[in-house]
């Protein structure tokens, strides 16, 4: 396009300069400006014609998360220093161990054994352990997490387990608490009579006039 205006321009100069006749003199002057804008104006087109540059840079994807086989099953014992628990895994590679021990928890994963990746892990543990002193001993066939206790106490299993006490045996109770709901139950279900003998005990306990509001009923 910008050869075919130059040789436009070059042709109706060269018409300009033969022509006679105002009218026609004006009326290429007029061209020729026209034809002169175009192409002044087509590097500017072209170049806004041009697409921008796309970045080709690409960004790694991250590395998709590891998957583990949970083991289970594991056998263990105690003294009063030490838990140790055996697991029962062939082809472990100890460079390729990650262990995390905490107060109350461990986690220990076993990567790249035989292509697939194990782990074995307590979440929360049955007593406090000590961290910094607890480690992982890899043997041919099995490895060995050895916890180390915090305190000098046998062990009932390897999961904390909360000690359920069942709302009648709680030794703490208030016996009182028992005799007054007694009182309130007779006092709602007795008869005038009943209810007056009641309120009368539960008066004089109040100012301590008797001690066992039920003395009168034994």
């Amino acid at each position: 396009m910008a050869e075919d205006l130059t040789l436009d321009l070059e042709e109706l100069r060269h018409l300009h300069s033969i022509a006679k006749r105002p009218r026609n003199l004006s009326l290429l002057s007029s061209e020729i400006r026209n034809l002169e804008k175009l192409s002044s104006e087509a590097p500017s087109a072209r170049a806004s014609q041009i697409p921008a540059p796309i970045s080709t840079g690409t960004r790694a994807p991250p590395p998709p998360a590891l998957k583990y086989a949970t083991l289970a099953s594991f056998s263990w014992d105690q003294d009063k220093d030490k838990i140790k628990i055996y697991v029962s895994l062939e082809g472990i590679d100890e460079s390729k161990v990650e262990s995390e021990f905490k107060p109350m928890s461990f986690d220990v994963k076993f990567h790249d054994i035989h292509g697939k990746n194990y782990r074995s892990a307590i979440t929360k543990l049955h007593k406090e352990i000590v961290p910094e002193k607890c480690k992982v001993v890899v043997k041919p066939k099995r490895a060995i997490i050895t916890l180390e206790k915090a305190s000098k106490e046998n062990w009932l299993d390897l999961h904390f387990k909360e000690d359920k006490i069942k709302p009648g045996l709680d030794k703490e109770k208030d016996p009182m608490t028992g005799i007054m709901d007694l009182m309130k139950n007779m006092y709602e279900e007795g008869d005038e009579e009943m209810k007056k003998t009641i309120a009368k005990a539960w008066t004089d306990a109040r100012s301590g006039k008797t001690a066992d509001p039920l003395s009168s009923y034994r």
